[in-house]
């Protein structure tokens, strides 16, 4: 099989291909002075199991485009199988119609990548899991939580004060699934937003007084929920709060709101490649995906189950 890599996260990328012990195709993908994306691939793939690795995080426009280019050029270079593999699918929060005259982007860019010749899509913690079904191909859905289990397990050792925190009911499955591996109790937050961006707590379900909580949830963006939410459950006498996201879009006044709010520390994984800023964070910790996503490469190349990976 071939490892092709895109611009939007070559550090992860690269961690896959160690971890299969391939090295990555040579690719170019350039602009030109206009910003057009152009792209070659630099060796033969005829007939081989192509897997293009590409996050469609900001700059989302240019990495779809990326995506879809070198998609193009995979089915025009006769690839026997291409696999697009998004550790972070972009617009998956645009997943259904939210007023009158709005579209659903997540069913869009799905149709983009089935018509530009991708053959199957692997992806992790998509925002709705029915966005597998706005694929006419197949799709593979991962979880982090083995990853994200596996770091809580070894920071917050031993007592029955954890608690594992959804941050809205949307989000209790995910929050239930990684209480129940770690074998502690789930409290919900139910929330309203007033507009798109903002969170309003209305009441905690469950009792966090004198616990230590993991706010665990799919997608930080702008941060405020999360410093909402935190300052929340201090009020409501948790010891401390933690969060673990599965992605860190963190946009905007995201890494000075979490600097300068409640929060222990925030974890996310390498799903999206982070700007100095946020890697110098020291309330910041990322976890790398690599391993959990080149096992699943590896599984599709050799028609083995993906879904073993989560027992």
């Amino acid at each position: 099989m071939k490892l092709i890599s895109g611009n939007a996260n070559r550090s992860l990328a690269t961690a896959i291909a160690g971890h299969l012990d391939l090295p990555l195709t040579r690719t170019q993908v350039k602009r030109f002075a206009d910003n057009e994306v152009f792209a070659v691939i630099e060796e033969n793939v005829r007939g081989e199991d192509v897997f293009v690795i590409q996050s469609t995080s900001y700059p989302a426009n240019d990495n779809l485009m990326e995506l879809l280019i070198l998609t193009d050029a995979l089915v025009r270079a006769s690839a026997r199988r291409i696999t697009a593999v998004m550790p972070y699918f972009g617009y998956a929060r645009q997943d259904r119609k939210t007023g009158g005259r709005t579209p659903i982007s997540a069913k869009l860019v799905a149709n983009l990548i089935t018509r530009a010749g991708a053959d199957r899509v692997l992806t992790m913690d998509l925002h709705a899991g029915q966005i597998q079904g706005f694929f006419d191909i197949p799709t593979d859905n991962l979880v982090a939580i083995p990853v994200l289990a596996l770091d809580v397990r070894d920071r917050y050792a031993g007592g029955d004060d954890l608690m594992i925190v959804s941050p809205d009911v949307g989000g209790v499955v995910r929050a239930r699934a990684l209480a129940s591996r770690l074998d502690v109790d789930l409290a919900i937050v139910d929330k309203r937003r007033p507009k798109a961006g903002e969170s309003e707590v209305m009441n905690i379900i469950g009792d966090v007084e004198g616990r230590r909580c993991i706010l665990f949830d799919d997608i930080v963006d702008s941060g405020g929920t999360l410093v909402d939410q935190g300052l929340g459950r201090i009020d409501q006498g948790a010891t401390e709060v933690s969060a673990y996201i599965s992605h860190g879009v963190l946009s905007g006044p995201a890494v000075q709101r979490i600097t300068d709010g409640p929060l222990r520390e925030l974890v996310i994984t390498d799903s999206i490649e982070q700007p100095l800023e946020v890697t110098s964070c020291g309330k910041i910790r990322s976890v790398s995906v690599a391993p959990l996503i080149g096992e699943a490469i590896r599984r599709i190349a050799n028609e083995e189950s993906v879904s073993k990976l989560f027992d």
